[in-house]
């Protein structure tokens, strides 16, 4: 009975503090009851809606669309774009004290800033709730989030635990792991039984193989793990289901443009017609994947290169959901960065180490043995020697001590054999 009213008033603090997330969600579960013709005749409106709004509103896109064109000839935005037209790209009108920069490296090496808002954070979550509820998880029941990006992993004190407790969610910070942090986030597991564990794949599967090495019972409460941010390969997936004993669900979306696609429970990718617009176009033997969000009023992204591979595929699914069907080519392959002691440091690690110390068109980090790293960069101009000099000691002081870091000035950095670029290459020597 004690139980049965703490989470009563636990649901109700959780849905007092969330209205506008709930009230979102609602509108995205009704559009799960539309048929596959009346959710793609919806989308078509709001494309057409978005794309009127993003001419009429934003200095960038008021020279840029066409609007006698066919949508599909107007003109690609590339992160360069975003990275020199950001405020362009802000619509005119929006409160800027209510507006906030986040910043993400993405899977291209292109790191670049982007405008925020509360209504874009809450729609976000929106979606990622609508998502999860296709593993049989309802709000409230237990998330256990792998998150290394400093935004996901800042703050503390009472107002985060309090966060927590009314979302039962907890977010452990996963830029780095070595045996002993793996130890803990399985403890962590045991002791919390959460229905969810949501993380980066590589960070998954490595806790999936020392679960399975070390023969830890995982909690029956385990509906299902959300794999996102990187490539999710089929070793990794089958570690995953034979360490927790639940069904893994692939997602797809980044910062910029949350919320592209998800599994469903009978393992099809659907993409929320809903939220985007996605394009599949052939390109040197690839197919590009291209995304217009439908939602985002503050800063439109309108036939965004995502810089990843995936094609749209035909057929429905049986899981009731009316979204339609895509599958994933080879993207965000990234590279672990391996120390000494054995530490094991996530890529996302690095994404944010370059943020705000010059005009950096691209980047890319090259482990080449476990005290060296090179970090090639495609700058405009050199950059600050003091702030290369804090960078420096940054990665020894979270990394490893005796960490080495040189810097080169190219013009190019060649993309790998599939057409990606990866911003962390690891080309340690093979050991016996």
């Amino acid at each position: 009975m004690i139980a049965q009213l703490s989470d009563r008033l636990r649901d109700w603090l959780h849905r007092r503090r969330h209205a506008e997330r709930f009230a979102l969600l609602e509108g995205l579960l009704r559009h799960q009851a539309l048929s596959r013709a009346e959710v793609l005749r919806q989308q078509q409106d709001d494309l057409a809606n978005i794309v009127a709004f993003a001419a009429a509103n934003t200095d960038f896109y008021r020279d840029r669309l066409a609007p006698d064109r066919p949508f599909i000839d107007q003109p690609i935005l590339t992160k360069d774009d975003v990275v020199h037209n950001r405020d362009a790209m802000l619509a005119r009108g929006a409160d800027r004290k209510q507006v906030g920069i986040a910043y993400t490296g993405g899977s291209t090496g292109n790191p670049l800033a982007y405008y925020w808002d509360a209504a874009k954070h809450e729609l976000m979550r929106a979606g990622m709730m609508r998502a999860y509820m296709g593993s049989g998880w309802r709000p409230g029941d237990g998330i256990i989030n792998f998150w290394g990006a400093s935004q996901d992993i800042r703050g503390g004190g009472i107002a985060r635990r309090y966060g927590e407790y009314v979302t039962g969610e907890r977010t452990l910070g996963a830029r780095d792991f070595d045996e002993r942090k793996l130890g803990e986030w399985a403890a962590c597991i045991g002791a919390t039984r959460p229905v969810l564990l949501q993380g980066y794949a590589s960070i998954l599967a490595e806790l999936a193989r020392y679960v399975i090495d070390k023969r830890i019972a995982m909690p029956r409460s385990l509906r299902g793990i959300y794999s996102t941010a990187e490539v999710l390969t089929a070793e990794q997936r089958e570690a995953m289901e034979r360490a927790f004993s639940c069904r893994v669900f692939n997602q797809y979306g980044c910062r910029e443009v949350p919320n592209i696609a998800c599994e469903c429970r009978h393992g099809n990718m659907h993409v929320f017609t809903d939220m985007v617009h996605l394009e599949s176009l052939p390109q040197d033997g690839a197919d590009r994947l291209i995304v217009t969000s439908l939602t985002n009023r503050l800063m439109p992204f309108i036939r965004y290169d995502l810089g990843d591979s995936g094609r749209l595929l035909p057929g429905d699914c049986d899981c009731g959901w009316p979204f339609p069907l895509m599958e994933m080519g080879m993207c965000r392959r990234n590279d672990l960065i391996r120390t000494s002691s054995g530490k094991v440091v996530y890529p996302a690690y690095f994404n944010s180490l370059l943020n705000g110390i010059g005009p950096i068109r691209q980047y890319q980090f090259v482990q080449t043995a476990l005290d060296r790293m090179v970090l090639k960069l495609v700058s405009e101009r050199p950059l600050d020697g003091v702030a290369l000099e804090a960078m420096r000691q940054k990665v020894r002081r979270d990394v490893d001590g005796a960490m080495l870091i040189e810097v080169n000035y190219v013009d190019a950095i060649p993309r790998s054999a599939s057409g990606k670029h990866r911003f962390i290459v690891a080309e340690l020597p093979a050991t016996d």
